[in-house]
């Protein structure tokens, strides 16, 4: 069974910073995309970042520049570090794993979300 256990979230005034982490654990023998999603109270999850297992990213408009997303395939986790944070940023932030194959085949995953609260 994998299972995936978020952490890094918390309280920060704006213009600062934190990280996230993902940790999958499990027998995992690979896994495809891993990206970060987030939902705000009364909005859509929306895609934040992923990275392929080629390491190519993609990234959400309003957070390019300032959110590095990045991946240890050794540790089966991914990061997302954030900086520059502003109030908008606020919401639950969920890690998501794509096409992670294991002894039950190819699934995908989710954390179970950490909040991210960004005071003005």
């Amino acid at each position: 069974q994998v299972q995936l256990v978020e952490s890094g979230g918390g309280l920060v005034q704006a213009g600062g910073s934190l990280r996230l982490s993902c940790a999958a654990s499990g027998i995992i023998l690979s896994i495809n995309a891993m990206g970060w999603y987030r939902q705000a109270p009364g909005k859509q999850r929306e895609l934040v970042a992923d990275i392929t297992s080629g390491d190519i990213t993609n990234y959400q408009e309003s957070v390019k520049g300032r959110f590095t997303i990045s991946r240890d395939n050794a540790k089966n986790t991914v990061y997302l570090q954030m900086n520059s944070l502003k109030p908008d940023d606020t919401a639950v932030y969920y890690c998501h794993l794509a096409k992670v194959y294991s002894v039950n085949g190819y699934h995908d995953y989710w954390g179970q979300g950490t909040q991210v609260t960004v005071s003005s």
